[in-house]
């Protein structure tokens, strides 16, 4: 008998999320087993009672997902999973905390594809500002475009702080350099949007970030781009399955957050495709899902 097709989800958080627990077991999956309140420190006993569980053949057909709400630590339970790993006895691994990598991938792909289409430009060198940066959405998204050559600012709706914190350990990490801004005010924000020629907002659900006013005022905008999908949007006036769709008064066009969410959905589903179908074990982060949403947005 073939061997099942087993994941293991591991939280730090109280509840594992049941979007990833039906996303694994449509991709394919026979069997997803949660952990929660899961520490770094348990991840090397948890991945070592997997590996050693099954034959080496075996290891392809086992997979280890990382959730949570925490970008980085979610990246350092994958690197600790494999130091772990004792080869032969080798499994894949999946990081995607709160969805964050495969929505930001999402984001940022069809924000490219949008640049070109309507605007016959690249996405290095534009000029792109991140509103809701402290949280794991827009945390991915900022590395996702500075890694692929984009000027990327960081905004921080209390401040910039918290920001400076996240662009000097993107800077640490990756060895990119972002920019860290303090939009904790409306004339702040304006300021910013208008300097601005892409726009990512990645704030709570249900809270406006910016009005419709601030982007109608933005001469240099091309793209503006939302992934909340509760009301009231985090761009006032853009529908969530805008694709491209005029905003504001000047050439700027808008992506809303079920636009996104299809390639988002489409991304989290295709990586947990090719982790069953692998020949040998695989290790997925922001990066891989970003050349998949890439792919998808270009088909």
């Amino acid at each position: 008998m073939a061997e099942k097709h087993i994941l293991h989800l591991l939280s730090p958080l109280k509840h594992a999320s049941p979007f990833d627990v039906h996303m694994a077991l449509d991709a394919g999956y026979d069997a997803v087993l949660p952990y929660t309140d899961v520490t770094l420190e348990d991840v090397t006993p948890l991945v070592q009672d997997a590996i050693f569980s099954r034959p080496p053949k075996a290891g392809v057909r086992t997979g280890i997902f990382f959730a949570g709400k925490d970008a980085l630590g979610a990246l350092d339970m994958m690197a600790a999973a494999k130091a772990a790993m004792v080869p032969p006895f080798v499994v894949s691994l999946f990081a995607d905390p709160a969805g964050s990598f495969t929505t930001a991938a999402a984001m940022v792909a069809r924000a490219e594809k949008l640049l070109k289409t309507a605007h016959d430009a690249e996405l290095a060198g534009r000029r792109v500002t991140i509103f809701g940066a402290t949280g794991v959405v827009g945390f991915a998204a900022g590395v996702i475009a500075a890694l692929n050559g984009a000027a990327v600012t960081l905004v921080g709706h209390d401040g910039a702080a918290r920001v400076e914190a996240s662009a000097a350990e993107i800077s640490r990490r990756f060895k990119v350099a972002v920019a860290a801004a303090d939009g904790s005010t409306e004339a702040r924000k304006s300021a910013l949007v208008a300097e601005s020629e892409v726009v990512f907002c990645a704030g709570k659900a249900g809270v406006q970030i910016l009005a419709a006013a601030q982007i109608a005022a933005a001469q240099n905008l091309l793209v503006a781009a939302d992934v909340n999908a509760v009301p009231p949007a985090g761009i006032e006036g853009l529908d969530v399955m805008a694709d491209g769709a005029p905003l504001g008064a000047g050439t700027a066009r808008g992506l809303g957050a079920l636009a996104i969410g299809q390639t988002k959905y489409q991304t989290e589903f295709g990586l947990f495709r090719r982790m069953i179908e692998a020949e040998k074990p695989v290790a997925f982060d922001f990066r891989d899902a970003f050349t998949l949403a890439r792919e998808l947005v270009a088909a």
